[in-house]
């Protein structure tokens, strides 16, 4: 599934899509930025609720397909104009942590 699928299927905001053909092969959810970096692997879509600029570090270090940030977080205009520079799809939802990595298994696990 492509970044592009997800936005469809998940009903996803894009806050920055430089790369909306990037495969999706799995997930990682989790806030805690240390944690995160040394568990979510390329290509996986970071679900997140963290709304920093160090979220596009760490995503762009890790190599995610992209940071789908829940509960309509509110996002700082420089989180997503570092995205953009960096190259990260970030994308935004009102629904739960819970409710996205729900559907994102079962789309990248079919």
């Amino acid at each position: 599934m492509t970044v592009r699928d997800a936005i469809t299927r998940l009903d996803l905001e894009a806050l920055s899509l430089p790369d909306g053909d990037r495969e999706i092969r799995g997930g990682y959810c989790g806030d805690l930025l240390s944690w995160v970096m040394t568990r979510l692997q390329s290509d996986e879509a970071w679900v997140t609720i963290m709304n920093n600029v160090n979220v596009i570090a760490v995503a762009s270090l890790s190599d995610a397909a992209c940071v789908i940030l829940t509960e309509n977080a509110e996002v700082e205009e420089a989180v997503i104009d570092r995205a953009r520079e960096r190259g990260v799809n970030l994308l935004r939802s009102d629904q739960s942590s819970f409710e996205i990595c729900a559907q994102l298994g079962e789309l990248t696990h079919a």
